[in-house]
């Protein structure tokens, strides 16, 4: 197919070049490709094209939308499952098409939140840590639960919570999980208990349910983790306002929780992908987090760095401009 539609990429990483690149011979889009996540200050570099590629923590807002239509933009497409970062009241009032993408490999998540649980829970980030200041004792602290003898609990059973139930019940593990719909596929490997049972029963909690602002802004609170067990880890590799950092910073700095393993965080375009040079970040929960080292662990929102996940990513959005293009009705459409 010969497609010259010009489109320019946000945030396309050195590693994620070769597949856009790969994947566009099926498509013969006219590519831009920048390594940049789109701001106020690089929206001159949208000129010229007839479609825009952003992924998460690009700038979509009124400023930039309005940059867009007076560009003749007319395309916007979003490489993510979550559109946040449009302002989609404004991008349909100036008219622009957009698409995004619904899912992607479940086994990136899924085997992110798996390893960091694991590690935080043989405590291994803390035995790496004093081995770095040549401390080789054992102390109390590394004494461990085996994970045949431990409880998981996984808060939402789509794919990637059913990938990563899979994973810690292959261990032996007992699974349970929460949802508000409960899955036929899920009940293969985990037991369905009501939210406050998997919290107070498990000994690792797992989040990978979808954020939605008036249903579970901060599930993850100052209640919430009381009741959880003394000792016991949690785990945020879904979305970043579904954990009340403050509260997460108190349960692990007084000791009730063993600690914490956070991919995303609720202030996270404050932070990640930017390098700070050893000095502190613009925000100050952050800030506080960091002190906790090696018992919070922090990732900058790489669940879905993966071969595949990103080769699902890149493909779909081609194929959601492709649609639109062709005039059909795209599934994925926002």
């Amino acid at each position: 197919m010969s497609n010259k539609i010009k489109m320019v990429c946000y945030g396309v990483r050195k590693t994620e070049r070769p597949l856009f690149e790969e994947l566009n011979k099926n498509y013969g889009y006219d590519l831009t490709l920048l390594e940049e996540y789109l701001t106020k200050d690089n929206i001159a570099t949208a000129k010229g094209h007839d479609a825009v590629m952003v992924r998460a923590n690009c700038d979509c807002k009124t400023e930039n939308l309005l940059k867009m239509q007076e560009y003749g933009i007319k395309y916007l497409l979003t490489r993510t499952v979550g559109y946040n970062h449009i302002d989609l009241d404004k991008a349909h009032e100036l008219g622009f098409k957009m698409a995004y993408v619904p899912g992607y490999s479940p086994n990136a998540v899924s085997e992110l939140a798996v390893a960091m649980g694991n590690a935080l829970l043989r405590n291994l980030f803390y035995m790496a840590d004093r081995q770095h200041h040549t401390n080789f004792k054992v102390d109390d602290f590394m004494f461990a639960k085996e994970i045949r003898n431990s409880t998981i609990g996984i808060i939402g059973t789509g794919r990637i919570g059913v990938e990563a139930a899979k994973a810690w019940a292959g261990m032996g593990a007992k699974v349970l999980g929460y949802d508000v719909y409960q899955s036929e596929h899920a009940k293969e490997v985990l037991t369905y208990v009501d939210l406050d049972t998997l919290i107070k029963e498990s000994d690792l909690i797992s989040l990978h349910c979808p954020y939605i602002k008036e249903q579970n802004h901060h599930l993850v609170n100052k209640d919430f983790l009381g009741k959880m067990k003394p000792g016991s880890v949690l785990i945020n590799a879904a979305r970043g306002p579904l954990a009340d950092l403050e509260a997460v910073y108190e349960a692990v700095k007084s000791g009730h929780l063993k600690g914490a393993g956070l991919d995303v965080l609720e202030n996270e375009g404050a932070v990640f992908f930017k390098d700070f040079n050893g000095q502190p970040t613009p925000d100050t929960i952050t800030n506080k987090l960091l002190e906790l080292y090696p018992r919070v662990i922090i990732t900058p929102h790489i669940g879905s760095y993966t071969d595949e996940a990103v080769k699902n990513m890149i493909e779909i959005t081609y194929e959601n401009l492709k649609v639109i293009l062709s005039g059909e009705d795209c599934k994925n459409k926002i």
